[in-house]
């Protein structure tokens, strides 16, 4: 249980403790601490900078017949002072360092997976749109010839042309079948016409 220290002993601890540390960073003496038989703790107010909630320790040996003699002083923290993170040794830290780079490295990969996999996706959509778009065009194309050929094209043969081309042919053919009748008529008349000469003459004869 702490309570307030002698003026002799408050005296006697700062002597010691300005052995160590400047008059400045040491405050008023606030508490005596019964340590084991024998030993008392001063505490001290700490007035340094960055260092808030700490305090000087003092430990005084007094026996009984003796004069009390400064043991040692340190500096302490208090509750709620301002403390540095638990050391870590390098080896640890190292470790924990490069198994977050692997986990970034991981992530980064995930990532980049993830926009390669959507890029494949776009470029598949695209190419269905591009097919779809070539095949209604085909077809628009195709209906296009067909509309400006008529409906008589069958399969690119545009079948008007093809009867009247054969018409044409069957009346060349009877033209011609005409003109040789024709002929053949006028070579017999010549014929009859130089029998009947021929009988003339020998009537004549």
């Amino acid at each position: 249980m702490s309570e307030r220290p002698t003026q002799a002993e408050a005296d006697l601890a700062r002597a010691g403790l300005l052995e160590i540390t400047d008059a400045g960073s040491v405050g008023d003496a606030y508490a005596r601490v019964d340590e084991v038989d024998g030993v008392v703790s001063i505490l001290f107010h700490c007035t340094l900078d960055g260092y808030p909630g700490w305090h000087w320790t003092v430990s005084i040996a007094a026996v009984d017949g003796e004069e009390p003699t400064v043991l040692e002083a340190e500096l302490q923290p208090g509750e709620g002072a301002l403390l540095a993170p638990d050391w870590v040794p390098w080896v640890d830290r190292l470790a924990d360092y490069q198994a977050s780079q692997q986990a970034e490295g991981d992530d980064e990969q995930d990532d980049h997976d993830d926009d390669d996999d959507d890029d494949d996706d776009d470029d598949d959509d695209d190419d269905d749109s591009d097919y779809g778009d070539d095949d209604e065009s085909d077809d628009d194309d195709a209906d296009d010839d067909l509309g400006d050929a008529g409906d008589d094209v069958y399969d690119g043969v545009d079948v008007d042309e093809l009867a009247s081309g054969a018409q044409d042919h069957d009346e060349q053919a009877g033209s011609d079948e005409q003109a040789e009748a024709d002929r053949e008529g006028r070579i017999s008349a010549d014929a009859r016409a130089d029998d009947g000469e021929h009988d003339q003459h020998d009537q004549r004869g």
